[in-house]
């Protein structure tokens, strides 16, 4: 079935032509994916609380519903009930490692486990560990940008903003240098975990690349509890609150959840800005010639285009958001990119100024699933684009990517050009 999904909804000739079945949004024609901000912009002006019957959820774009459906316990991640999920849960039955990866993970949990869980990975995943990372990632980047320096010009998201997080992550775990590509290559396949719909090859990929990864860690985590490192996967293995730990379920599901969420959010978050600097000459300049503004400018990128542009939360019991009544069981899609560009929350919203002081995008997310890797995400984009901007000043490309992310979930540029030098 997936695999037949995932195929329909590649044929973009067959959409466009089914678009009067979509009504207002039909986020899988081309159009939407080059200025998604249009589609919601209208969605926002004309319909803020859209029921989309094509995709059988509600599609919120107000900043206020965001916030609100994001933080109100009405509104739940366990998904457990909605029909869709019956039936993955059904078809993954008899395997029950690819089920573990779904099911027992931070993105799809919620209440008391979601609370013991996140709580456990809070304890050693905090911001003094991340923040140690920066003189690694700052070497990590000069070494990507050496290479690119040799050619006097690279292609962005393959030689810097797809490995840097990959090599962030492999860093923090504890993982050997030598197993960075294979890290890479899981990554590339479990990303569907995030956007099944707009994947390729059903769930073969998937479930391959959960075995592989658990195969993998399964030895490490072994190795770790015999001989602890001043690693994030040592300080996963020993956190401890009111007599429990981590089992190994959830420490092999966290880190598969930490090599596809920070791979995506960071990778497609740098292609993203960079993209903006590009087309925002003038702030681009600005941020040139006060690099102190860096960390600001990163907050304005995430409310400006970001990675994720919306996530979805099942209904617990009947209630109402902006007159229309929603029933429990249904789903609820928040756009987050949406809300990010409300002029009722931000002034001007649709200009990029790296300079604004009101940092309340909800880029990534809010409440109790507030996004875990926040501070890495940042401080790996914080290096990207400074380091960028102070090595090769003069660089330049197309404001247009040759493609993006095929995703209504994922916002990225498939691939991105530059010229380092201005003779190049």
């Amino acid at each position: 079935m997936l695999r037949f999904l995932q195929w329909l909804i590649a044929r973009e000739r067959l959409l466009r032509l089914a678009s009067p079945l979509f009504g207002r949004f039909n986020p899988f024609l081309p159009q939407h994916r080059r200025d998604p901000h249009a589609t919601w912009r209208a969605l926002r002006s004309t319909e803020p609380v859209y029921r989309s019957r094509a995709l059988g959820a509600w599609l919120l774009t107000r900043y206020d519903d965001v916030l609100h459906v994001l933080r109100d316990p009405n509104f739940t991640t366990d998904r457990s009930d909605v029909p869709l999920m019956k039936l993955v849960s059904r078809l993954t039955r008899k395997d029950p490692e690819f089920s573990a990866m779904i099911e027992r993970n931070l993105l799809t949990l919620d209440g008391s486990d979601h609370t013991r869980l996140r709580g456990l990975v809070s304890k050693a995943f905090t911001p003094r560990r991340v923040e140690r990372l920066r003189p690694q990632l700052e070497g990590i980047v000069d070494e990507l940008l050496d290479r690119a320096a040799e050619a006097s010009q690279m292609e962005l998201i393959r030689d810097l903003a797809h490995p840097l997080p990959v090599i962030a992550i492999a860093e923090l775990l504890g993982i050997p240098s030598a197993d960075r590509a294979r890290f890479r290559a899981w990554s590339a396949d479990l990303v569907q975990l995030l956007d099944p719909l707009q994947g390729r090859g059903g769930s073969a990929s998937l479930r391959r690349a959960t075995h592989e990864l658990y195969a993998y860690f399964r030895p490490l985590l072994a190795e770790r509890r015999a001989r602890p490192r001043d690693d994030l996967l040592s300080a996963m293995i020993a956190a401890e609150e009111n007599g429990e730990s981590l089992s190994e379920t959830d420490l092999l599901a966290l880190s598969g959840l930490l090599l596809v969420a920070g791979h995506e959010t960071t990778a497609n978050l740098i292609g993203n800005a960079v993209l903006a600097l590009l087309r925002n000459p003038s702030e681009r300049k600005r941020l040139q010639d006060d690099p102190d503004l860096i960390a600001s400018a990163v907050e304005e990128f995430l409310r400006y285009d970001p990675p994720i542009q919306l996530t979805d939360r099942a209904v617990r019991e009947d209630c109402e958001i902006g007159g229309r009544r929603i029933r429990k069981g249904q789903l609820v899609v928040v756009v987050l990119a949406a809300a990010n560009r409300d002029p009722d929350r931000f002034p001007d919203p649709d200009r990029l100024d790296l300079g604004r002081t009101d940092h309340h995008h909800l880029a990534f997310g809010q409440g109790g699933h507030f996004c875990l890797g926040s501070q890495l995400a940042k401080l790996e984009t914080e290096i990207a684009i400074g380091t960028l901007l102070r090595r090769f000043p003069d660089f330049f490309g197309n404001t247009e990517p040759t493609a993006w992310r095929r995703s209504m979930i994922i916002r990225g540029p498939e691939a991105v050009p530059l010229c380092l030098v201005p003779t190049c």
